[in-house]
């Protein structure tokens, strides 16, 4: 009798253990199902939101490249449509108007080139060629080469260094590029009787080097966006002041390529300060 009774209790056990073994496995099923539709529905909605982040990327982008071409094109076709109206007769304004014109196309050219080394950069098709150089020296030639420039904008520029010589390992042609445009673009925008800095500083692995400038400086709603494509600060400062809206995107694409990092920090009427940094060599 007792032992019947063992038996049907353990049968009832037994049912009652694979029932909550069953009710267990059923719950952790439905909560990995669930997890996977709340994940599925979160990665669906981050993809919408990257979709439609590039989406406005690529309309922002079209319509600068859009913008920065259209320009040219109708000032060259105003310029070749008087000398077809008879400007082509008149020695004083065909020289004027055909100078005009080149002066267009070359900023056209500009233009498709920046925007053919920035794909480059995006594929990876363009390999930096890394040598040791001395950045001192290379930041003096900068200056060098900038130099009338500086004078017509009375900008004072200088080479702020610890050392007579310092050494870093890169992409000369491409640094010289990046020194070019950062140099360029604190006189551009500087201030009559200005001054821009470039400060050289070395430590146990990296070289920094800062361009420091006090000139029209930069509100900090736009710090974010200032290595974007075509992005302008002041889209009537950059039209009175020129450049294709592409420098500081290659330059950030030339920093990055050599796994380095670039910053800026800038105040309105104050200044300033674009800086990055390079290996040192070994």
């Amino acid at each position: 009798m007792w032992l019947n009774e063992f038996t049907s209790s353990v049968f009832e056990l037994n049912t009652i253990v694979f029932s909550l073994m069953n009710f267990s496995f059923n719950l952790v099923f439905i909560y990995f199902l669930l997890n996977r539709y709340i994940r599925g529905k979160k990665s669906n909605r981050e993809e919408i939101e990257h979709l439609k982040a590039n989406e406005q990327y690529r309309k922002e982008f079209l319509g600068n490249v859009s913008h920065e071409l259209k320009t040219p094109i109708f000032n060259m076709q105003g310029y070749i449509l008087t000398l077809l109206d008879g400007g082509l007769e008149d020695q004083e304004i065909n020289r004027k108007y055909l100078k005009r014109a080149e002066k267009n196309i070359n900023r056209m050219i500009s233009i498709v080139e920046d925007l053919e080394t920035i794909t480059k950069f995006e594929d990876h098709e363009l390999k930096l060629i890394y040598r040791d150089f001395d950045i001192i020296k290379l930041v003096r030639e900068v200056i060098e080469m900038l130099e009338m420039s500086a004078v017509e904008n009375k900008i004072k520029l200088s080479c702020d260094a610890d050392k007579d010589q310092i050494l870093v390992e890169a992409d000369k042609k491409r640094i010289t590029q990046v020194l070019l445009n950062l140099i360029s673009n604190s006189i551009r925008y500087g201030v009559s009787s200005g001054r821009t800095v470039i400060q050289i500083r070395e430590n146990r692995s990296l070289v920094r080097i800062d361009v420091i400038d006090n000139g029209l400086g930069i509100e900090s709603k736009h710090l974010s966006r200032i290595f974007e494509r075509f992005y302008r600060v002041d889209k009537s400062r950059s039209k009175k002041f020129g450049g294709t809206g592409l420098g500081l995107s290659i330059v950030k694409h030339i920093i990055d390529a050599h796994k380095q990092t670039i910053s800026v920090k800038s105040r309105p009427n104050i200044g300033s300060s674009f800086t990055f940094t390079l290996n040192r060599a070994k």
